[in-house]
């Protein structure tokens, strides 16, 4: 594994092209309003900031502890922005994949957003404090197998050169290899364990953007699909249920994985489906519009092994 720290000095220039291009919107009218990133409370943290003055455009950055991806603004918390007028939302790689994913499925409209892209060489992982310096050991593993580190087709991408990129071994690459090689039986002791530690909060599900339902289908009770106390059944259910429904879809952004409060490896989960689709159907989320996904389609040259 490499031990190269990952350069971030570009973050400053990027938190500079940032501001200067959401002044300049908000002062033209272009957008009413601009989702990113600001200082947070803890020192060296950042949090999610909706900004609708050219004023307080100020307070906008983007450093390694811009973790949170924005694009669930777009979709369950859309209610806080203003309904009227273009949106500017700032994006990562991985963020990007979310929109253009709900741009695919008629959730998002392409000329109703600006889209300010950054060049990110990543992020702290959530197990570190905000105060860390980014290295081999302290970046967030999502990062170690992105492959969007430039986000493409954007309105805007600050002037700032991407620094070369450290090889790191990608570490879901690795335990999805480990987990292949078990008996099923084995896999299944592995992700039992792991499902029991779930206490329903569903916090993975509010922070996903692909979670847009205005009722989840595993809240119904008339009939009931999924037992919604934590208990070992309901829970296997939910998790086996969601990754299903996030199969071809999940932008890799790995915010279920970040926020869930027992350390449930979700996006262990969503990289082996991931893997499995592309096996499958050569498909994988990306940064360009798909009409629709191959779970959500039939072709002829369907893989279709599996109809005995």
């Amino acid at each position: 594994m490499s031990t190269r720290v990952p350069d971030t000095s570009i973050y400053f220039a990027v938190t500079e092209g940032i501001r200067a291009e959401a002044n300049r919107l908000l002062s033209a009218g272009e957008v009413t309003a601009i989702v990113g990133y600001t200082t947070g409370r803890r020192t060296g943290s950042s949090q999610p900031i909706i900004v609708t003055d050219a004023d307080d455009t100020a307070r906008l950055c983007f450093s390694v502890t811009s973790v949170n991806n924005l694009a669930v603004y777009l979709t369950k918390a859309k209610k806080e922005i203003p309904k009227n007028g273009k949106i500017g939302i700032v994006v990562k790689g991985c963020d990007l994949k979310a929109l253009v994913g709900l741009m695919g499925e008629s959730q998002l409209k392409r000329e109703e957003l600006y889209l300010i892209g950054v060049p990110c060489v990543g992020v702290l992982a959530s197990t570190v404090q905000p105060s860390t310096e980014l290295t081999a050991e302290t970046i967030a593993p999502k990062c170690r197998e992105c492959d969007a580190h430039l986000p493409s087709g954007c309105d805007f991408l600050p002037d700032v050169a991407l620094p070369p990129l450290p090889q790191l071994d990608g570490k879901y690459t690795a335990e999805i290899a480990r987990l292949e090689a078990l008996t099923p039986a084995e896999r299944w002791v592995y992700w039992k364990e792991q499902f029991a530690k779930c206490i329903k909060c569903y916090a993975c599900r509010q922070v996903c953007p692909f979670c847009f339902c205005e009722q989840c289908l595993c809240d119904r009770n008339k009939p009931q699909m999924v037992d919604t106390t934590p208990r070992p059944s309901g829970n296997t259910a939910w998790h086996i249920v969601r990754a299903m429904h996030l199969a071809g879809r999940c932008a890799g952004c790995a915010e279920c994985e970040r926020v869930c409060p027992m350390d449930i490896p979700l996006n262990l989960l969503n990289r082996k489906m991931a893997k499995e689709l592309k096996e499958l159907f050569d498909y994988e989320a990306g940064l360009e519009v798909n009409d629709k996904g191959p779970l959500t389609m039939f072709t002829e040259k369907d893989d279709q092994s599996f109809i005995k």
